[in-house]
């Protein structure tokens, strides 16, 4: 049992859950087993999917990308300047601003004006100093040849703090916009979620898939506002003919925002779903934390469909979408689940480590680090016990987006 001061204590933190997420949200920084430079496989596949598309489209925009009055394609002598939105830390982030350059110099090969600049945002919260200790040392080779000194990085790097559902940069200053695998991510807990009172108060869930019509209304609504407000500061940011490409958890079109996963297997064993609700099921039983304790944690995530990406796009305006597709990536390799299915306790473990990754920061904002623990524990020991769930397949959807700003 927690003594009551301390349940208190927890109360007063988790108050800033809601609406205070900027201070809190973001994935799991250092490199240890719980790291998200450690568990970011799914994102990692999710962004190789989409290498070929990213790659076709720089290619196609080259002509269109303005520096000054001219193309970068014609420009002698150009800064191209390239944000990665909600870039979180690890090698993801770095092997994406590397292709982008590399496409753009073997594109421009014997142009050897051209300097690149990238600027990694995400929030305040995020692990900037592990992400730049794992920058390679800059390397402005004059050489034609664009494959010489693999290792050298050939760009000036930047960090940016700041909300991407807010402006980042000045007017007409981005070249190339990337967000990867972030914008799925909401600015807040919708505020009706929050309230016992509302019809949206999210009763021992921890997520939305399944939930209440009043609760996915809810978080479909907040989801709506931040995408226009994201596409509004790009809008503004990027310049005349800036390419802007979008990888984001989505869901297929045809099932509504209550079904968030899909298929019944991957409903079943995402880590937001039933392992979840039963982790806190787990605590509030024990007497570790209150029921209201356990309902007002929600998971600030929300799978769009490419109908309602497209939307947000139309009333935005300034923008022409090139491309728009879902697609859907396997949670892991059949090798490794052969290897779990061998070893279920290291399954649960491998499981828990991916929730400290993505959700460690704001469950201790919640429930404090010690209680945080207790979760985690709990939560790996539901993962490990349940053995039919190693033998089902999780499938996650991404949806790609391709925009030229006008």
């Amino acid at each position: 049992m927690v003594p009551v001061g301390c349940m208190e204590k927890q109360r007063k933190n988790r108050k800033r859950g809601g609406s205070d997420l900027h201070s809190v949200l973001c994935m799991q920084g250092g490199d240890d087993d719980g790291s998200y430079a450690k568990n970011s496989e799914a994102p990692a596949s999710a962004i190789a999917l989409a290498e070929p598309l990213l790659v076709d489209a720089l290619l196609n925009a080259m002509t269109a990308i303005k520096t000054g009055d001219m193309s970068i394609e014609s420009s002698d002598t150009a800064v191209v300047r390239i944000a990665d939105l909600g870039c979180a830390t690890g090698l993801n982030t770095l092997a994406t601003v590397d292709l982008i350059v590399r496409t753009l110099q073997q594109r421009r090969r014997f142009c050897s004006g051209m300097e690149f600049e990238a600027f990694f945002a995400d929030l305040p919260s995020n692990d900037f100093n592990s992400l730049f200790r794992l920058l390679p040392p800059l390397s402005l080779s004059d050489s034609e040849d664009a494959d010489a000194d693999e290792d050298g990085r050939r760009y000036y790097a930047a960090g940016v703090a700041g909300s991407f559902y807010g402006r980042l940069f000045p007017k007409r200053s981005i070249h190339v916009a990337v967000s990867l695998s972030a914008l799925h991510w909401l600015s807040q807990i919708p505020k009706r979620v929050l309230q016992k009172s509302s019809g949206a108060w999210n009763k021992g869930r921890a997520w939305i898939d399944g939930a209440e019509a009043d609760v996915v209304a809810a978080y479909a609504r907040q989801s709506e506002e931040d995408l226009l407000a994201f596409l509004r500061c790009r809008r503004e940011e990027m310049v005349e003919g800036g390419l802007l490409f979008l990888l984001m958890a989505g869901r297929d079109g045809s099932q509504g925002a209550e079904n968030q996963l899909g298929d019944p297997e991957s409903r079943a064993k995402h880590p937001f779903t039933s392992s979840m609700d039963e982790a806190w099921r787990d605590l509030l039983n024990e007497g570790l934390i209150d029921e209201e304790m356990r309902d007002t944690f929600n998971i600030p995530a929300y799978m769009r469909s490419i109908e309602e990406v497209r939307r947000a796009f139309d009333e935005c305006g300034g923008f022409e979408v090139k491309r728009a597709e879902y697609e859907r990536i396997i949670e892991h390799s059949r090798e490794k689940q052969e290897q779990w299915i061998r070893s279920p306790v290291s399954y649960g473990k491998a499981k828990a480590n991916l929730v400290r990754a993505t959700l460690k920061p704001i469950i201790e904002a919640h429930i404090g680090p010690a209680l945080s623990e207790e979760f985690f524990n709990r939560f790996e020991k539901r993962v490990s016990e349940d053995i039919g769930m190693l033998h089902k397949t999780c499938f996650y959807g991404v949806i790609v987006v391709v925009a030229i700003k006008k």
